[in-house]
């Protein structure tokens, strides 16, 4: 893995400056640099979101999803009145992604477009519903991780494929599909800085995204590291080059896209959490959670998972996680 990730790392590095430096050229998104990213308007403190754990008081299980319909329709062929219907009829499937999230979702360099794991794993639902996976069908629009949410909730996105954590606490502000890839937070530090766990950060700066469970792992820490929030993980990258934080802290798979495009700076320690991705969507839209949750299921049964992680992360790839549903 480590091989492939650097083969593109001399693009990736200037790809990384460039858009911790600059503010992002999407409209949805306000990316400039700044040391701590103010959460707009309307949406959840991150601090108060909490890890994703089944939530005892109320008997949540955040990896229970919706069953996916007994048989799933043909492309082109959606039932009468559901999601799936009128996204066909507007013409498009509107996804929110990163666009500075290296191999998951990042612009890249040479050719201008915004791809990885996730913006693949996005056009398998675009191909259920159209046929087609092409750009005519699929809008990708770049948003913050703090838009995750409002931006399901008021619908300006049908779907948000963004290494998003599936906890309780979200799951009371948007749907999920089933866990379609594992993760787990570590820290990535400069080699030689002697930090090899989060608890060794005491009192040290670590920079992770505003409206991430990572910023909230940060700052509710007993040893107390002190959490910086950002915008984008490009942001969070830049500021651990020019010496601004000690360390960044997220998922592994975030991390080590930015340990691809800096042979100075590592990914060390154990996974401290646990964090299952999901597609979020909104809590209304039942109908689509299943429709969607057909689709990863189909993905994990005919090998499609395995080939886009050998794509994106090289091979072996693990078995895709296991689909749990509520009902």
């Amino acid at each position: 893995m480590r091989t492939k990730l650097l083969a593109v790392a001399a693009t990736a590095t200037l790809l990384a400056l460039v858009a911790g430096c600059t503010s992002a050229t999407s409209p949805t998104s306000n990316a400039s640099p700044a040391f701590k990213a103010p959460v707009p308007a309307g949406v959840q403190d991150p601090a108060t979101i909490p890890s994703a754990a089944a939530d005892s008081d109320s008997g949540c299980d955040p990896l229970a999803s919706l069953r996916p319909p007994a048989a799933m329709p043909p492309p082109r062929q959606m039932p009468a009145g559901s999601s799936m219907e009128t996204i066909l009829k507007n013409g498009h499937l509107t996804v929110g992604v990163d666009q500075n999230t290296y191999l998951f979702g990042y612009r890249d360099a040479v050719s201008g477009q915004v791809v990885g794991f996730d913006i693949d794993i996005a056009k398998l639902i675009a191909k259920a519903i159209f046929g087609d996976d092409s750009s005519k069908v699929v809008k990708l629009v770049a948003i913050t991780s703090a838009q995750r949410i409002p931006f399901v909730q008021n619908g300006t996105v049908d779907i948000v494929a963004d290494s998003m954590t599936i906890n309780c606490e979200r799951l009371r502000q948007v749907a999920f599909s089933t866990d379609y890839f594992d993760a787990g937070q570590k820290i990535l530090v400069r080699k030689g800085s002697g930090y090899t766990t989060i608890d060794d950060l005491a009192g040290k700066k670590v920079c992770a995204a505003a409206g991430t469970t990572s910023i909230v792992t940060i700052a509710t820490r007993p040893s107390h590291p002190v959490p910086v929030a950002v915008n984008d993980w490009t942001d969070c990258l830049v500021m651990l080059q020019q010496g601004q934080v000690q360390a960044v802290s997220t998922d592994d798979n975030i991390l080590a896209g930015l340990a691809a495009q800096d042979p100075t700076i590592e990914v060390v320690g154990p996974r401290f959490t646990a964090e299952p991705h999901g597609l979020a969507i909104k809590k209304t839209s039942t109908d689509f959670v299943r429709f969607v949750n057909g689709v990863l299921d189909q993905a994990r049964a005919d090998g499609t998972w395995t080939r886009l992680y050998d794509k994106w992360l090289g091979g072996p790839a693990p078995t895709p996680p296991a689909a749990k549903y509520s009902d």
